[in-house]
């Protein structure tokens, strides 16, 4: 009887897994599968999870970035929409396109400080400051740019328009090695780095419209200078301005030997008052909140040291911060960690989705720091900023792009 019942049992187990199955199938057919743009692909994680080699860290590292098996550069850039995650679908919403707009051959002149001026939906950014290739830094200050969205979108249709969108200069003199900018009161105030010993680092606030003047907001702590200011945003939530004080300045040597921590600061413009709020940082560098300000993200790019090289130990980090109904930080969170370069200016969209540029481009988080996508550009991206909903200016050094997708940028604070 033995052998029978375990036919039985065998032929049991075989009619319910085809039920099952069946079943399965059926349930999986029902769901909708969700088609991949035409400029998209999937990236399959568990591709790589094990690789037949491994490089070692001489020649894989933070200044590459990594090629997935089957794919080539030429692949991973014709199609530049990285989904990682299916919650990266409602990033990119179902027709994202990139387009190439300026080109400047080897001038870094698509760098940082990127802003979108609604008023006149123009892109506000700047010259990479300190960068050989510029003749910035010490002896001469970079540029401030901007271009008007109306000319991008005309063209983001096509892939390569580069020389179809003007990009204009403006004339800021007072701002001496911008690096950062954001909204504020109507206005764009920006983090000046500075330049040689008595020409501190400051924040300076412009007006967006001709004839560009300025305004210094803020250029000392009890007299002593800042280091290198880098970065700066306002919380959405008490309106107070914060910015990171970062050591660039000097590792590109246009600034002097440091004076104080490299730290994240608070200012309240209506009191004067000024206050660190996070320090422990190697070096600090893009800052910013989630919508409802209840979020800190601040990136630290420790890894880079400019002209003094890498150190691959160092952070090449974002962390988070819970941000305080008295406006202070707690509860410091290592959130994410690059692959490839530094995570440097960093964004939300209005779901406090988290992006930042880095070595290969854009790279997105959801809200729990999973990575869910890239938007693959095959070089550094110091920076980006969303233009409303939909539209999305990406800075990438000598390149200068004009993005569509599904995201919509955080709360415009005017």
């Amino acid at each position: 009887m033995a052998p029978i019942s375990l036919a039985l049992a065998v032929l049991a187990a075989g009619i319910l897994a085809q039920a099952y199955s069946s079943s399965s199938t059926s349930n999986y057919e029902r769901v909708p599968r969700r088609e991949v743009p035409e400029q998209a692909q999937v990236i399959d994680w568990k591709s790589f999870n094990v690789l037949p080699s491994v490089l070692p860290p001489t020649v894989m590292n933070a200044t590459t970035f990594f090629i997935p098996p089957g794919l080539d550069l030429d692949s991973l850039k014709e199609k530049p929409f990285h989904i990682y995650d299916d919650e990266f679908y409602d990033v990119i919403g179902t027709n994202p396109t990139l387009t190439l707009i300026a080109n400047t051959g080897t001038d870094p002149m698509f760098h940082e400080a990127a802003v979108w001026y609604p008023p006149t939906d123009e892109m506000f950014f700047v010259q990479n400051a300190g960068a050989a290739a510029a003749g910035t830094g010490l002896n001469k200050s970079n540029l401030i740019l901007k271009i008007s969205l109306s000319e991008a979108m005309a063209v983001s249709n096509k892939r390569n328009a580069t020389g179809s969108v003007n990009v204009q200069t403006v004339d800021a003199p007072a701002i001496l090695n911008s690096n950062g900018a954001t909204n504020y009161r109507g206005q764009i105030v920006f983090t000046a780095e500075g330049q040689g010993d008595n020409k501190t680092s400051q924040l300076v606030v412009m007006n967006p419209r001709e004839p560009y003047n300025t305004t210094i907001l803020l250029n000392n702590y009890f007299g002593r200078q800042f280091n290198s200011l880098n970065d700066v945003v306002v919380n959405p939530r008490n309106k107070e301005v914060y910015f990171t004080d970062s050591l660039y300045g000097f590792l590109q040597d246009f600034r002097p030997w440091p004076g104080m921590r490299n730290q994240v600061w608070r200012y309240n413009d209506k009191t004067g008052a000024v206050a660190p709020v996070a320090d422990g940082f190697s070096l600090p560098n893009g800052i910013t909140f989630s919508p409802d300000g209840s979020y800190a993200y601040v990136t630290d790019t420790g890894v880079f040291h400019a002209i003094w090289g890498w150190n691959f130990t160092n952070p090449s980090s974002i962390y988070r911060f819970d941000v305080r109904e008295d406006g202070s930080f707690e509860n410091r969170k290592l959130f994410a960690y690059t692959d490839s370069g530094v995570p440097d200016g960093v964004h939300c969209d209005s779901n406090g989705n988290v992006y930042s540029g880095c070595g290969d481009g854009v790279q997105v988080w959801n809200p729990s720091g999973k990575l869910i996508g890239k938007i693959f550009l095959g070089k550094t991206s110091a920076n980006f900023q969303f233009a409303g909903d939909g539209r999305m200016v990406i800075l990438g050094e000598e390149d200068l792009f004009y993005a569509t997708l599904g995201a919509s940028g955080g709360q415009y604070i005017g």
